[in-house]
This record gives structure tokens, C-alpha cells and sequence, in this order.
């Protein structure tokens, strides 16, 4: 009894391996982006600091586009093929980015690399698949614990190991990914069937067309309305964090880290572990209802907070917040049918990578306005409070949509 019980955990150990790599692999390069920049062409910091930036847009852009052509895929030809094919690119992406001489080979290999992250949405389909609908939100849980997981281990191992040079993160990341690649190769199980298998469409394989046949759903374009908001309030946070703090209590990187540390971990023990008792006392639609409103009186009191030792101490608090996102993701998921899971998390997927490219712009620009000399208002807060009413916007349109499809629809 104990053998096909290990066997059956071992795709669930592969998924969370995968997640928790993919995050890693985003935090793992940061802190020997600079010098890797400079070192194959940018003649100083400044210089580095705008490459940077645009190798984060293209990264996030490819994700945008291309989230939805892989959801699409994995529900035409399975997940499995899908998730090996792109952990094999994934750690091509990385010796690429090891091996690169030029601004344009790390431009090439932001762009694999948004590409191949994008299958973080198969991955999700594939948790899907396998969990029972009272299972999901907990499930979906599970991989955003470990997604925070690995953006916190990514920066410690990235900067431990930049004693060895500004490539060898890379390294070590080519080394996961292709073990995890083997790891998967020998225990995953294809999960699509011929009864849920759906025809690849082209006009369904991009963001727009997918989400044209994700909001026919019954309730889902309201849903992911509120999806929209939510992400883009909750990125306040990686927005502008370092920024605020500096500014509202004059951090230095050390406790900047220690504060993020502190969140990652919090966010990862409710995702991981609380979510399951919230839900099973609430309910999922209560949750997701409850938990928008909570997050946007959260974010109005980070606004003002005056302490910054207050503001450590309400950190875990926050991160309670962070039950949203897989309980409204298993609302969802339990209106699409099983041929359309691939495509409602490519969707998703894609809503998040713009949450990625226009949260930083509006929330530096907010902290910008309420922090520059000519201020009539010094508010380094400025940017949790346009979260907070993003957040409320989230909450009413969640509150909308149970008053047009009843209860049974926010299940």
C-alpha cells in the first residue's frame, strides 16, 4: 500500500519541483544582473540598470503572449510532453545566459526564458487535473507556497553563489532544471485523456482569442475581472517595497530582505498550510469575498504606518491576504470543463504577466508624486493606498458577479 501511494504523490512532487524552480530561476540571476550586464556591454550602472529593465519587460511581454498558445497546447498534445519540453528549454535558457558574450545573447535568453515560464500556467492544469474540486483551492495553494519559496531561496543561493562569478547562478540553475527535467521524464504521468483532450485552435492560442472563449464561461469574465485588479494591487508590494521603506524609514538592503523574507515565508505558510482550515470554515466564496476586503484595509493601514518595527510586525498579517488568489483560481477552474483548464490558466497567466509590466510603472510613478522635493504631500504610503482601491475595485466586482450568478456560481 505504501509504494503506489509514494507513486502517486510523485507528479504533485514534480509540479511543486518545477514551481518552486521557476521562482528560483527569476530571483536566482538578480543579484548578479549588474555585473553580468556590464561585463558583456553596458558601460556603467545606469546603463545596466535600463537593460535590466528591458530584459524584464521582455521576459514578462513573452509570458503575456504566450501563456495561453502553451495552456492551449497542453490541452491538444498533454501536459506531460508540454512540461518536459519546457524544463529542457528552461535549462537551455540558462547555459545560454552562462555562456552569453553579448547584450543580445541575454536579450535571446530573456526572451526563451518568458516562453518557456509560461508553461507555469500547464502546470497549475495539471494540479487541476489531478485534485478533486474540494481539493483545488488547497492544492493551488500548495504551488503558490512553493512559488514564494523559491523567489526567497532564489536571491540567497543567487548571492552565495556570485562569489564565484556573475555566471555561475546561471550554472547552477541549468543543473536544476536538468535534473528536474530526468526527475520528470521517469515519474510523470500523462493526465489529458482523449475525453478531455480539445482540438489546438490558432484563434484560441493567444491572449486575445483565449480570453474571448474563457469569459463565455458562465461567471468567468466577471471572475477574471476581479482577478485583473487583485493582481495588479497585490504587486504593490515587489513594486515598490524597497523604495518605500527607504524612503518611510530609511532601510538599508538588509532590512529591505529581512522584511521580504519575512512576507515570502508568512505567504508561504497561509498558501501552504492555513488555506485549508480558512476554507474549510468559510467556504471558498466567502473566502475570496472576505479576503479582498481584508487585503484592502491592510493596504490603507501600511499607508500610513509610521514605525517601521509595526510595520515588521504586521507583515505576517498581510500576507493572510495571499489566500485569494488560489481560492478565486479554483472558482474558476470548477466553472471550466477538463478541456478547457490549459486554456483558462494560460489566460490567467497572461493577466498576471500585465500585472507584472504595469504595476511597477503606475505604483513608482504614485510613490514618485508623493515622495519627489516638490511634494505639497510627503506619503511614501501613496502606492498601498491606489492598491488599496484597486483592491476594493476587486472586492466590488467579485460582490457583482455573486449578485448576477447566485452562490453557486462562486463555489
Amino acid at each position: 500500500m505504501t509504494k503506489p501511494a509514494a507513486s502517486a504523490k510523485a507528479p504533485v512532487y514534480f509540479i511543486l519541483v518545477t514551481v518552486v524552480l521557476d521562482a528560483m530561476g527569476i530571483g536566482l540571476i538578480l543579484p548578479v544582473m549588474p555585473d553580468l550586464l556590464m561585463e558583456v556591454g553596458a558601460s556603467d550602472v545606469a546603463k545596466a540598470a535600463l537593460w535590466g529593465g528591458v530584459l524584464s519587460a521582455v521576459y514578462a511581454v513573452m509570458q503575456f503572449l504566450f501563456s495561453p498558445t502553451i495552456g492551449s497546447l497542453s490541452d491538444r498534445f498533454g501536459r506531460r510532453p508540454v512540461l518536459l519540453i519546457s524544463t529542457a528549454v528552461l535549462c537551455l535558457d540558462y547555459i545560454i545566459m552562462a555562456l552569453a558574450g553579448t547584450l543580445g545573447w541575454l536579450l535571446i535568453g530573456r526572451i526563451i526564458g518568458g516562453i518557456a515560464a509560461a508553461t507555469h500556467a500547464t502546470a497549475i492544469a495539471y494540479m487541476a487535473d489531478i485534485s478533486a474540486p474540494e481539493k483545488k483551492s488547497a492544492n493551488f495553494g500548495l504551488i503558490s507556497a512553493c512559488f514564494g519559496i523559491g523567489f526567497i531561496l532564489g536571491p540567497v543561493l543567487g548571492g552565495l553563489l556570485a562569489e564565484l562569478g556573475p555566471r555561475a547562478p546561471f550554472v547552477a540553475a541549468a543543473i536544476l532544471a536538468g535534473a528536474n527535467f530526468l526527475y520528470g521524464l521517469l515519474i510523470l504521468p500523462e493526465t489529458v485523456t482523449d475525453r478531455t483532450r480539445r482540438p489546438f485552435q490558432i484563434k484560441r492560442a493567444n491572449p486575445f482569442g483565449a480570453l474571448k472563449y474563457v469569459t463565455a464561461i458562465p461567471g468567468v469574465g466577471i471572475l477574471l475581472a476581479c482577478y485583473f485588479f487583485y493582481q495588479i494591487a497585490n504587486m504593490v508590494y515587489p513594486a515598490v517595497w524597497a523604495y518605500y521603506t527607504s524612503a518611510a524609514f530609511d532601510w538599508g538592503p538588509r532590512m529591505v530582505g529581512i522584511s521580504l523574507a519575512c512576507y515570502g515565508i508568512s505567504m508561504a505558510l497561509v498558501q501552504g498550510g492555513l488555506i485549508r482550515v480558512i476554507i474549510a470554515r468559510l467556504g471558498e466564496m466567502r473566502t475570496v469575498y472576505v479576503f479582498l476586503w481584508y487585503n484592502a484595509v491592510m493596504l490603507s493601514v501600511i499607508t500610513f504606518i509610521g514605525s517601521g518595527w509595526l510595520l515588521l510586525a504586521l507583515t505576517p498579517l498581510s500576507a493572510l491576504g495571499a489566500v485569494v488568489a488560489p481560492a478565486l483560481q479554483s472558482v474558476m477552474s470548477q466553472r471550466a470543463a477538463d478541456n478547457q483548464q490549459g486554456e483558462l490558466q494560460g489566460v490567467m497567466s497572461s493577466i498576471n504577466a500585465i500585472g507584472m509590466i504595469v504595476a511597477p510603472l503606475v505604483f513608482t510613478q504614485v510613490f514618485w508624486q508623493f515622495t519627489a522635493p516638490t511634494t505639497p504631500v510627503f506619503l511614501p504610503g501613496a502606492p498601498f493606498m491606489a492598491a488599496a482601491v484597486l483592491m476594493a475595485v476587486a472586492g466590488a466586482i467579485y460582490a457583482m458577479g455573486l449578485r448576477v450568478s447566485g452562490p453557486a456560481g462562486a463555489r
